[in-house]
């Protein structure tokens, strides 16, 4: 661990030389602020959302409306975070950087996707978020996606509030891809021994550390 303004922060792993505005595939996971669980509760394997919670995944689908060249991969918004996955698909960037960094060909992603339907996808409420001032790139598509949760939860209650850090991975091909939906797919089966879980004491950083996520401040 380094040291920013005399505190003990964890050096970011991001992939270096790495544009996270160019088009890839980009695995996220987005926490609560000290994980409470503002999106409802898992109930018999399954996750029942609140209304905060249908606000979130309300959002989520609200990405492409606000981020056009985003495509939405399968999430599932658990009791105290979110795990996705953004597809970004520039139709004028250049093809060459994915294939040369050997990040998963959005081609055959594109087959895959519909993977993401196999996950319960409750009927969310209709809401007018305003997402916030807009980048082409991965961390203002999760600043937006955060603002819009919170500006709408926040009528419900003022004590809503995300931490701020998100997790990232870019997905390096086909297998990964698949691998990754699986286990956000299967993520409320395993809440028990969910190392988000509040009620565990694992670290949210040994959670993620299968994926090697790269965290980055926003």
């Amino acid at each position: 661990m380094g040291k920013f303004k005399n505190k003990y922060r964890i050096e970011s792993t991001r992939l270096q030389h790495w544009d996270y505005g160019w088009n890839g595939a980009y695995f996220i996971t987005i926490c609560t602020k000290n994980r409470h669980c503002w999106f409802g509760e898992i109930s018999s394997g399954a996750m029942q959302l609140s209304p905060i919670g249908h606000i979130a995944n309300s959002c989520w689908y609200e990405i492409p409306n606000h981020f056009p060249f985003v495509e939405l991969g399968a999430h599932i918004i658990m009791p105290n975070h979110v795990h996705g996955i953004i597809i970004i698909n520039k139709r004028n960037a250049n093809k060459n950087i994915v294939e040369t960094q050997n990040i998963a060909s959005l081609q055959n992603i594109a087959s895959l996707q519909n993977i993401a339907s196999l996950q319960p996808q409750p009927e969310p409420p209709s809401t007018k978020n305003k997402f916030g001032p807009q980048s082409k790139n991965l961390a203002s598509i999760v600043r937006g996606f955060k603002i819009g949760v919170t500006k709408n939860a926040r009528q419900i209650n003022q004590s809503f509030a995300w931490q701020p850090r998100y997790w990232e991975h870019v997905i390096r091909n086909e297998n990964e891809y698949y691998r990754i939906t699986q286990y956000i797919i299967n993520n409320p089966k395993k809440w028990e021994n969910d190392k988000l879980n509040s009620n565990n004491s694992n670290t949210i950083r040994e959670s993620q550390a299968e994926y090697n996520s790269e965290i980055w401040m926003i």
